[in-house]
């Protein structure tokens, strides 16, 4: 087993609640055993509403962020982009530069590089790109850590565990959170303005079911009642060593 010494995980997503749908079972797993734990977002959800102002609805929504990654023993931020804005650009890679290089993660959650929506596609290529390049001492005035690596990088199952074109993905690594579901969504449930939107605007009045189905249809796979899934990066100069299943005897597809 290959673990690294600097225990530092990082989910850096595009809005509010993504960490805690996707992979806050694993993130819990990770806080038992002694990892930081840190929660990043590009935008404050100011489109996650049918009745409130972009201000009022960001700031409500970075409210419940901060609370949901309390509850996960987690440490919250925002880049303060915009929703359905989120883009790859010079200024926008400064700023996800500048963030990994102050937490200097060794481990990082990242969207699935195809997703139901571009905002999720653009974090993860965001998020590849400042895992590679965050050590390097010139891309950012932020003090360099000196055990500022290229972390293990994973990507979080898609929704509905199927790809752009309806495809399901297959995981590399699944990790049992059949013990930790209910404080998944109990930090699911500190995002409380997105059950009124979703059921605006995708009629769909379901957010800690879909979550526990998602959860359940993983667990199934390998058995057990609940399990989060991922895809590791495995790149050239990206630890190839399974991390989160020496962690967790996670079992693979």
């Amino acid at each position: 087993m290959s673990l690294p010494s600097r225990k530092v995980a990082l989910a850096f997503m595009a809005h509010p609640d993504d960490a805690e749908f996707l992979c806050a079972g694993t993130l819990l797993r990770l806080g038992e055993v002694g990892w930081e734990l840190h929660i990043a977002t590009a935008a404050p959800g100011d489109c996650g509403t049918m009745t409130e102002t972009k201000w009022a609805i960001s700031a409500r929504r970075t409210r419940e962020a901060e609370d949901a990654a309390r509850l996960l023993g987690a440490r919250y931020y925002c880049l303060d982009e915009r929703d359905g804005f989120i883009v790859y650009d010079k200024a926008t890679l400064q700023k996800v530069y500048d963030l990994f290089r102050r937490i200097a993660p060794t481990l990082v959650f990242a969207h699935a590089p195809q997703d139901y929506m571009m905002d999720h596609e653009v974090c993860s290529a965001l998020a590849r790109a400042a895992s590679f390049l965050y050590g390097a001492p010139n891309c950012s005035e932020f003090p360099r850590h000196p055990e500022s690596q290229v972390p293990y990088l994973y990507y979080c199952d898609p929704v509905e565990a199927t790809d752009i074109f309806g495809r399901r993905v297959t995981p590399t690594t699944y990790v049992d959170i059949s013990a930790y579901l209910e404080k998944k969504a109990a930090a699911l449930a500190c995002h409380a303005s997105q059950r009124d939107w979703l059921l605006a605007h995708h009629g769909v009045d379901e957010y800690l079911e879909g979550m526990r189905r998602h959860a359940r249809l993983r667990g199934e796979e390998i058995g057990v009642q609940a399990a989060e899934a991922f895809v590791q990066h495995r790149g050239h100069a990206y630890p190839r060593n399974d991390l989160l299943a020496e962690l967790f005897a996670s079992q693979k597809s």
